[in-house]
């Protein structure tokens, strides 16, 4: 996480002590849940090791899968953290994985008193933006073999790990679709 905040040419190291003396190290099983929907998410994590979903759940039951969260990036209920409002949202660990977790009230101090604080969480905010962006352009543009290989492009090392149902539910397809589509391409 250090390296990752250093990144942004923002912090002193004092300011990076500051936010590591803020949250807590968490791990998380498999299928355990981060945020569980129907209420307001009051914390952030930096996804250290692990994969998670984003889904929700549709009035037949269904669920869809919207988004991924690998390694070396926040997660959050981005919305409802923003809004201080419940969400459906639910974010579920799809393998072993550890979380530095800050609550939600420690972040605000944060971002409301510093300046710098404040532009990290403007760019996160644009980095999410765009990147929802581009995955709604490539959702309603694309073909589910373009979405696939777009996948496979960004995050090849981690389509074994992510169950067919919910790569499935991402791309928008049957899992029999998907399949069909996967024994295609290994040709």
């Amino acid at each position: 996480m250090k390296n990752y905040l250093q990144s942004f040419n923002l912090f002193s190291e004092d300011d990076i002590a500051e936010v590591l003396a803020l949250g807590n190290y968490e791990p998380i099983k498999k299928g355990e849940f981060f945020f569980k929907g129907g209420r307001v998410c009051n914390k952030v994590a930096f996804v250290f090791s692990g994969i998670f979903r984003h889904f929700y759940q549709e009035n037949t039951g269904d669920e869809i899968t919207y988004c991924f969260t690998f390694p070396d990036n926040f997660i959050t209920a981005y919305t409802s953290f923003v809004s201080n409002k419940s969400t459906n949202e639910q974010i579920q660990a799809l393998s072993d994985g550890t979380l530095f977790v800050i609550p939600k009230k420690e972040m605000d101090e944060l971002i409301n008193t510093r300046k710098n604080w404040m532009e990290f969480s403007k760019k996160i905010a644009d980095r999410q933006y765009m990147k929802r962006e581009n995955r709604i352009f490539l959702l309603q543009k694309e073909s589910a073999k373009i979405k696939y290989e777009h996948l496979m492009q960004h995050k090849p090392e981690y389509l074994q790990s992510i169950p067919l149902q919910y790569l499935a539910s991402y791309i928008g397809v049957t899992q029999r679709h998907l399949s069909r589509l996967r024994k295609e391409m290994s040709f």
